[in-house]
């Protein structure tokens, strides 16, 4: 097969994958032969095999459709020291993916450097073998960029402070650590920053993945005795991301081997960025020393999206679609409608307009209103939940370790009091109940003891932190 064929499809991938996966997957592949419709493409490792089969095989065998014709079959060869070449067919890509566990995702194609870096030696490669078996790289999401994250009050203090950290240099805040809801932005701010930070520096070693997945690889090297491998890659590592570190928390020999890595790392200045659902103090069963050195940096919240930002999301993705389908119609008061009643969860508003987007595409209809409720009806059922007051007080009386018959009972005690004000103010402005209706359902009160409530709260909220916190964690809880 002639070179020029080769490089002219590759050319084409490059404009269907994008630079940054091209560079990363497609970059790398090499055409072996073809034969009986068959195409061999040797690839530097057998994960890479997997995921480019995975992720980009249909469109590499429509590419050859499209310039040659005569391939109906991807086979890719991995070459490996002193051993011979691994063959995986298109099927045995897909089980081997869903066999295994979900890898780590790096924003390089090449994993962090534990060996020297000039004057390898057989030696050296031999442990690069080894620590690539234990953390095969993934890419970043291409979409999760700095140009694509809608900035908002909400997350205004977390975009600006992945912006100062994805400059590079000797750390400023270290460790970053974001916390918040699901689909409020906490991944997409971890991958802008190693986008940023790979373009201004392609030979820094940046290490992406989830809390699970380190604990996974902690067990393995533990079970292959290769603890020595496991430290020597986490530890040599210029940038170390970890989504979801909650996770490890009662996990008493993960979470030791992560804070001594944590240590480690901080120590020889390398960048440490971490997120979470919660604040680092507030992890349960995590102990002290640990939960007090992942706040040692900077702690950032991101808040619940208000109107605007949701708003101001959907907007975003309307004009990236209308970019390739310029005819695109969205008739007035749809995506207003949308911000209004998807209010919890960005994703879930996000998956709602694509697939209003794919359902308008394939039918050839304008997006109205009418289409927008038919098409959503069980998104917006979903989001339509009721809060009731007896969600409330048990999920107050479960914050605050105290029995649900103390909160609605007559008891004055502080202990008592001041969750029973917070259950009565979360009620009034989470429910559409009467103020009377939410006396009674806290043991027969009057409603101006609600009133009362509701105002002590919203001064206790300006005076105490604590509360404060205390109140936007209980309305995530209930919004979830």
């Amino acid at each position: 097969m002639d070179t020029d064929f080769w490089g002219e499809l590759k050319n084409n991938l490059r404009k269907a994958v994008g630079e940054h996966n091209f560079t990363a997957w497609i970059a790398p592949l090499e055409l072996d032969r073809v034969k009986d419709g068959v195409a061999t493409l040797t690839v530097p490792t057998n994960y890479a095999g997997i995921y480019v089969e995975r992720n980009f095989g249909d469109q590499i065998l429509n590419e050859f459709g499209a310039l040659r014709g005569n391939v109906r079959r991807l086979v890719f060869s991995v070459s490996k020291p002193k051993a011979a070449p691994v063959q995986i067919s298109r099927s045995e890509a897909g089980d081997n993916a869903q066999a295994g566990v979900a890898s780590p995702v790096a924003p390089r194609q090449s994993l962090p450097q534990s060996a020297p870096r000039h004057g390898a030696s057989g030696g050296d490669q031999d442990m690069r073998a080894k620590l690539e078996r234990m953390l095969q790289p993934a890419p970043l999401d291409p979409n999760s960029t700095f140009d694509s994250f809608v900035v908002g009050k909400p997350n205004e203090l977390a975009h600006a402070a992945a912006r100062r950290v994805a400059r590079g240099g000797k750390p400023e805040f270290n460790p970053l650590f974001f916390y918040g809801g699901v689909g409020l932005g906490k991944t997409h701010l971890m991958h802008a920053i190693a986008w940023e930070l790979q373009s201004a520096n392609p030979d820094l070693n940046i290490v992406y993945l989830s809390a699970e997945q380190f604990m996974y690889r902690f067990v393995q090297a533990l079970r292959d005795k290769k603890m020595m491998d496991f430290k020597s890659l986490f530890r040599n590592v210029d940038v170390l991301m970890v989504d979801d570190v909650q996770f490890i928390a009662g996990k008493d020999s993960t979470q030791e081997e992560f804070f001594h890595t944590f240590n480690a790392l901080i120590e020889h200045n390398k960048q440490i960025i971490l997120s979470g659902e919660c604040a680092p103090n507030e992890i349960k069963n995590l102990p002290v020393r640990i939960s007090s050195r992942l706040s040692s940096g900077l702690v950032v919240d991101l808040h619940p999206t208000d109107y605007e930002l949701r708003l101001g999301i959907l907007q975003s993705k309307v004009d990236t679609f209308r970019a390739k389908h310029p005819d695109l119609e969205v008739a007035d008061g749809v995506l207003e409608f949308l911000a209004h009643r998807i209010s919890t969860n960005v994703r879930v508003l996000e998956g709602a307009l694509t697939r209003l987007f794919a359902f308008a595409s394939l039918v050839g209809r304008q997006i109205t209103m009418e289409l927008t409720q038919d098409c959503l009806a069980d998104v917006l059922r979903a989001s339509d939940r009721k809060i009731s007051i007896e969600e409330i007080q048990r999920c107050v009386a479960e914050h605050y370790n105290i029995r649900l018959s103390d909160m609605i009972g007559p008891k004055r005690v502080r202990s008592f009091a001041r969750p029973r004000q917070i259950a009565m103010y979360l009620c009034k402005k989470m429910t559409s109940r009467s103020l009377p209706e939410i006396g009674k359902r806290f043991g027969g009160r009057d409603h101006t003891t609600v009133m009362h409530a509701v105002k002590r709260v919203d001064e206790l909220m300006v005076q105490d932190a604590q509360i404060a916190d205390d109140l936007e964690l209980l309305r995530r809880a209930l919004e979830a």
